[in-house]
């Protein structure tokens, strides 16, 4: 099994104090960090601190983009054509995909093969299950813009022998399928 870091053995309280040391400092001043942690007792290369610098930075990144991404949709009112999930089912998809790319540049110290076997069908497993909720999704989109469609249709058929102006009818239909497109 791989050994633990250094920075994970600390005290939870120490711990806290260096992600938000990084946090402040940008992720930057390794070599200053180092020196904090010497002075109170811990010898923790600014290599080490680095690598974990890093793993915090990713995942305040992945929650400043999801959050975002997350503002972004619900800024749209309307959702008929379930843009909504298509879009998470894609923020997901992505972070799997980095997931997956992580497991793969692990190192055997940094993972146990049995674990990285273990992750890898956990995702497989969830790729199975995301892939045919976008198959479902995409079906659904395409089945109101069918159904959008014949009401324009239908709408245009009506409209016609009402009278209206071939203007009209076209302006009815842009609206229909407004919806759809």
């Amino acid at each position: 099994m791989a050994r633990r870091s250094r920075i994970d053995e600390l005290p939870d309280d120490l711990r806290h104090w260096l992600e938000r040391a990084l946090t402040e400092s940008g992720f930057a001043g390794y070599k200053e960090l180092e020196a904090l942690l010497r002075d109170k007792g811990y010898a923790i290369s600014k290599s080490a601190i680095h690598r974990y610098g890093q793993k915090i930075e990713r995942r305040f990144a992945a929650i400043k983009a999801s959050t975002e991404a997350a503002r972004l949709l619900t800024e749209g009112a309307a959702d008929d054509q379930d843009a909504r999930s298509e879009a998470v089912i894609a923020l997901v998809q992505t972070e799997l995909f980095e997931s997956i790319i992580n497991l793969q540049e692990a190192t055997n110290e940094e993972l146990d093969p049995a674990d990285r076997i273990g992750l890898l069908s956990s995702a497989a497993k969830n790729i199975a299950t995301l892939a045919r909720a976008s198959v479902n999704q995409k079906k659904f989109r395409l089945e109101v813009q069918a159904r959008a469609e014949a009401a324009a249709a239908n709408v245009e058929k009506i409209a016609k022998k009402g009278g209206l102006s071939p203007e009209s009818v076209q302006a009815l239909r842009r609206e229909i399928l407004g919806i759809a497109g």
